[in-house]
């Protein structure tokens, strides 16, 4: 079996920069031959706010699809090969199902989903929404998937009901009932078990009396709450990470130093940087909602209500601060339960293994 992974264009700052190295080496320990089918070079620059751009993007992706439908011409690809795309959300999928179907050649296709229309603080769902053709293109990709990937149930939950229209029954969410009728749903963590190693070096550093913030400068991460607690603990020296022109190992020593990785995300299926923070001894301080209730232990979440809105947080202000400063003067405390709670993140949900498994067994009809 031949793996073709189709990545998702590389950006320096991101895991997706690491995935470019890092996944052919973790996918090949599960097939005979992995091969990457990439668009070349990222034409621009990401677009204010994203994570990729919107024009450059779609160049990216129809050279892998010039790539895909000239493997087809040629016969390369064989019953039993296995497409990944490690972005779901990627229109060409539709043609690979064509070409397949039409050319009676047995492939699988798997899907990792990151964000989409279906939610309302994705750019997506900000900027176009409910438009029936994006709903319709994602319900086509969605279906294209023999194995459709998320990495937490809160974002299965929501596709579920914003996308898909389940609703939960009979005591189950509607991410137990969409799993419950289709088996084409793996929850997996993401193939991520490279960052303890990338992280060790900057684990044990002298910690200084700093907060960070390594989110995407975008409405739905609230950088307005963040640096208004700059304003009121002058003590402290609070970092925004994107905006400084930072190297990777430029942000992994300001993480190193960090004592506190801030957030008041309204939008988040999994969040790296959060657990980042706990692979180098920095306390995650996030919400009780969204991908955070189910993987953080309560110690580190505050009430959601504190920061729904800035108006929210407003009200609320006092109680983050407390919490905040108590952090910060018994960051010492907390050594062993990082340690505690970065091994159980990285077991359930930057651990690949239910995705190696699924790629393994796709010879094995659904």
């Amino acid at each position: 079996m031949t793996v073709y992974i189709v990545d998702i264009e590389a950006v320096d700052t991101r895991y997706t920069k690491q995935w470019k190295e890092y996944l052919p080496k973790q996918i090949g320990k599960t097939a005979d031959d992995v091969i990457v089918i990439s668009g070349g070079e990222t034409p621009q620059a990401t677009t204010p706010g994203a994570f990729l751009n919107f024009g450059g993007t779609n160049v990216y992706k129809s050279k892998q699809l010039e790539t895909i439908g000239e493997m087809f011409c040629k016969g390369q690809v064989a019953d039993g090969d296995y497409f990944l795309y490690t972005d779901a959300w990627n229109p060409t999928v539709i043609q690979l199902r064509y070409m397949a179907e039409l050319l009676g050649v047995d492939v699988k296709i798997g899907g990792m989903w990151h964000a989409g229309s279906y939610d309302p603080q994705d750019f997506l769902g900000r900027l176009i929404g409910e438009k029936a053709w994006v709903r319709h293109a994602e319900k086509s990709m969605f279906w294209c998937y023999d194995h459709n990937y998320f990495a937490t149930e809160f974002h299965l939950n929501m596709f579920a009901e914003n996308l898909l229209k389940y609703r939960g029954m009979f005591g189950m969410s509607a991410a137990e009932t969409l799993k419950d009728g289709n088996e084409n749903i793996v929850i997996t963590g993401w193939p991520m078990e490279y960052m303890q190693e990338t992280f060790a070096p900057y684990k044990n550093m002298t910690k200084k009396d700093t907060i960070v913030f390594p989110h995407r400068i975008a409405p739905e991460k609230q950088v307005d709450i963040f640096k208004d607690l700059a304003k009121e603990l002058p003590e402290y020296e609070f970092i925004v990470c994107q905006e400084q022109e930072l190297t990777k190992d430029e942000y992994h020593t300001i993480l190193g130093e960090a004592k506190v990785v801030f957030s008041a995300n309204l939008q988040e299926t999994l969040g790296i940087s959060a657990y980042e923070g706990t692979l180098v001894n920095a306390i995650p301080m996030v919400p009780d909602r969204l991908s955070y209730t189910e993987m953080y232990d309560d110690e580190y979440k505050y009430p959601s209500k504190w920061t729904e809105s800035f108006e929210s947080y407003t009200k609320h202000k006092s109680k983050l601060i407390e919490k905040l400063k108590n952090y910060m003067q018994s960051h010492n405390n907390y050594h062993n339960q990082l340690n505690t709670e970065s091994a159980k993140l990285t077991q359930t949900f930057f651990s690949g293994n239910n995705m190696y498994d699924a790629i393994t067994k796709s010879d094995t009809p659904l």
